[in-house]
């Protein structure tokens, strides 16, 4: 989920934190030499890694308590040391307990502190994918943490569909998936359609320049926000949070001052946002076997529940439940998948089940 989603979320409700998680974690950066990308390309790429916690090793010698968080379009690892997130996850028997999991928080290509576009190559930045993403989250693993088997994969919006890729890609590496906030399908109607507008909206800015500008462009800078805050919000929650005209006139200013001051960059953004061009996992879900518990929420604008995807794909998946979370003035839209209450309980109940060999 992009971070001026998450802003927007952040306005609607923030919790205090009950805990420094951030002063826990260890940083680090992998070096991945010789990186092909799909398009044919190869050079350096730096992932930057945040974790949690300490690796075990079983008899063999084998990393065994490892899981992987995957964050969504235009964020970062960081953004799972919220409170709503971290509090009830890290905790000592809570799902990830970090005194016996060792918490895997890329930040991937194209995103935070990763290699990216406004590294300095602009527009000449290989154009990734997601499948580009992915491999490099593998190598990540086993060359920079020596892991090669994960507990579980959760990811959430974009990383919701790495997981599809994952499932599909290396089937088993990851013993369970926990996908929030996506469908199993290729980005088309109106999902397509509003991150199109987003694109062209920062191309067709004068100031763009063809991506090189000497100073972040700005005429697109409101657009593009509007259109994520439509797009994170959950027209239920903002009925009720703002049911007259003048509040809801003050949150939208709010939002946009919040927007300016943490305003991306426009290449980068572009980048993101194209990089789902070729996704679709659906002719493939058959060989996802191992345990996969799927969340979305019923006020998702970018998942709308009324296409039903969801409900026919995950039979296709053996081992597969699908959960749509109700709308309420409590649900977060889009967001949903970062509250970790609505789905705390459920991912316990996946992480008890037995793994499945592929």
């Amino acid at each position: 989920m992009h971070r001026l989603i998450l802003l927007f979320a952040l306005c609607l409700a923030a919790p205090a934190q009950a805990e420094d998680w951030q002063a826990q974690a260890r940083q680090q950066d992998v070096v991945l030499k010789n990186f092909r990308f799909k398009t044919g390309e190869t050079m350096d790429v730096t992932m930057h890694v945040t974790t949690l916690g300490t690796p075990h090793r079983d008899a063999k010698g084998n990393i065994d308590n490892a899981v992987m968080v995957l964050h969504g379009t235009g964020g970062t690892g960081a953004q799972f040391f919220r409170p709503q997130f971290a509090d009830e996850l890290y905790g000592r028997g809570q799902p990830f307990d970090i005194t016996t999991t060792f918490v895997i928080l890329p930040d991937n290509i194209g995103h935070g502190a990763s290699s990216k576009p406004s590294d300095g190559m602009r527009m000449s930045f290989p154009r990734y994918d997601y499948d580009d993403m992915v491999a490099a989250q593998k190598r990540m693993l086993e060359e920079g943490l020596g892991v090669r088997s994960l507990k579980v994969i959760l990811g959430t919006s974009m990383g919701c569909m790495h997981a599809f890729v994952w499932g599909e890609t290396y089937p088993g590496f990851a013993q369970r998936l926990a996908p929030f906030a996506c469908n199993a399908a290729e980005i088309a109607g109106r999902n397509r359609v509003w991150r199109k507008m987003l694109i062209d909206a920062i191309k067709h800015d004068p100031e763009w320049n063809g991506g090189d500008y000497a100073a972040n462009p700005t005429q697109s800078r409101e657009t593009v926000a509007d259109l994520l805050m439509l797009a994170g919000s959950s027209a239920l929650a903002m009925q009720t949070a703002y049911p007259k005209r003048e509040q809801a006139e003050v949150l939208l200013a709010q939002y946009q001052a919040n927007a300016a001051a943490h305003q991306p960059d426009a290449n980068d953004t572009i980048y993101q946002f194209d990089a789902s061009r070729n996704y679709d996992p659906s002719p493939g879900l058959e060989k996802i076997t191992v345990p996969v518990l799927w969340i979305n929420s019923a006020d998702d604008f970018i998942n709308p529940p009324e296409l039903g995807d969801a409900e026919r794909q995950v039979k296709r998946m053996p081992n597969a439940r699908f959960i749509l979370i109700p709308a309420s003035p409590e649900t977060k839209g889009h967001g949903t998948h970062t509250w970790a209450k609505f789905w705390k309980a459920d991912l316990e109940r996946l992480l008890a089940q037995p793994a499945v060999r592929p």
